[in-house]
């Protein structure tokens, strides 16, 4: 299922015009990829904030007599109100599986450790329709020393790993054993503090 948005082609780029359409409630925007060429155009901002709550990844744009199907490969905000400044959306095609990144939401607590998180997003092929929002991964039965491996993860229907099945996702490090590289790392900081800096002349003569 995809969501369809109206956009308008751009004719006129640049951070002035940028800002002009954010002041029209509209988002800048480009589309990319499959080999054909790039498009600049605007989208919606209520529109594409209502998709974007329902967690649509798959979206039909229109450009008068012709439609688009894209998914976002990227987003740009401002550091000052969180806004979204631009969108970069990747062409895709319907029936065609295309990888993805997707986020892994860690559940559960492992047996008698800390887990130590070496992948937070991994990547996936699957059709456009069927991107999860995110992977659970249950952390339940993993034992100190143990590692997750990425062959170890359920993934859902449809959905196939991107990745080496060997590589290690994440690792329960015993609790004992966090606490001393803890320790460790705090005295490593105390004695480099107490190190005198030498003087830009070196040491005195005489």
């Amino acid at each position: 299922m995809s969501t369809t948005l109206q956009g308008t082609v751009r004719e006129k780029l640049g951070s002035r015009n940028a800002r002009r359409l954010r002041h029209q409630n509209k988002i800048p925007a480009s589309i990319q990829g499959e080999g054909k060429p790039n498009v600049d155009i605007a989208i919606d901002a209520n529109e594409f904030a209502v998709a974007r709550r329902r967690h649509d990844h798959l979206f039909d744009i229109s450009l008068g007599e012709k439609t688009e199907t894209v998914m976002i490969r990227e987003l740009q905000w401002s550091s000052l109100d969180r806004s979204i400044l631009h969108v970069e959306f990747r062409r895709v095609v319907r029936g065609q599986k295309t990888e993805v990144e997707v986020g892994l939401e860690f559940t559960g607590h492992p047996k008698g450790g800390v887990l130590n998180h070496l992948f937070t997003h991994i990547p996936v092929l699957c059709l456009p329709s069927k991107i999860p929002d995110t992977i659970e991964v249950r952390v339940d039965e993993l034992e100190a020393g143990h590692p997750l491996l990425a062959k170890d993860i359920d993934l859902p229907e449809g959905v196939e790993l991107g990745m080496d099945p060997d590589t290690q996702i994440a690792l329960v490090v015993a609790v004992r054993a966090a606490e001393t590289a803890s320790e460790e790392g705090e005295e490593d900081e105390e004695g480099t503090a107490a190190v005198p800096a030498s003087p830009e002349g070196g040491p005195d003569e005489g």
